[in-house]
């Protein structure tokens, strides 16, 4: 029974939990905020990635990979934290959404909205070691993009008053088999970055 208990635990440790620590509280702070800003900028970048998709608003971009890593390396609280950081800083007027776009007037927005929820369910998942393993880094990776475009999705149908059916053949069907490709370079790097650190 103890070893079932133990196995089921959380494990309680992220890729960036095996950082170099701070000294001072003080550093600790700065530490984990360049985290957040870090995983929010990266994510700019990723954004800028981007090409348009013929009668689609939702252009493909590397946003979805960047928030899913992010989530999943930092853990769910620095994750929400981050592309939190990310969303507002977007809709006060920094141009790194994708395309270099900002504000509030995008039909794709849900989406952006939809990754804060994804980074905090891949960190909570990878807090159980669900990037461990390619399986479970698969079954993280699902479920973060399914959270994606629960919120993107009925967003883009909102935003253009069209039926959910419609919404998700412009901006769900044409991006299935990118969002495999990029869930399949996390299914390889995550699990083989912990292998090569030894940690497990």
């Amino acid at each position: 029974m103890a070893t079932a208990t133990a196995t089921s635990a959380p494990s309680a440790v992220v890729l960036a939990d095996l950082l170099p620590r701070a000294a001072t509280r003080l550093g600790a702070q700065a530490r984990e905020l360049a985290l957040v800003a870090g995983g929010a900028a990266f994510t700019g970048l990723a954004a800028q990635l981007s090409v348009n998709v013929p009668g689609s608003p939702v252009p493909v971009t590397g946003q979805t990979f960047a928030a899913l890593l992010v989530g999943t390396v930092l853990g769910a609280r620095r994750g929400i934290a981050s592309l939190g950081l990310y969303l507002l800083a977007g809709l006060a007027g920094l141009p790194w959404f994708a395309d270099g776009t900002s504000g509030w007037a995008m039909p794709s927005l849900g989406y952006v909205l939809g990754f804060v929820l994804a980074a905090g369910l891949t960190g909570a998942l990878a807090r159980r070691g669900a990037d461990r393993s390619p399986l479970r880094t698969a079954v993280a990776m699902v479920l973060g993009n399914l959270a994606i475009y629960a919120v993107g999705v009925p967003y883009l149908a909102l935003a253009l008053h069209l039926p959910l059916a419609r919404a998700a053949e412009l901006g769900l069907y044409p991006y299935l088999v990118g969002d495999a490709l990029k869930a399949a370079l996390a299914i390889g790097a995550l699990p083989l970055t912990w292998k090569l650190i030894g940690r497990r």
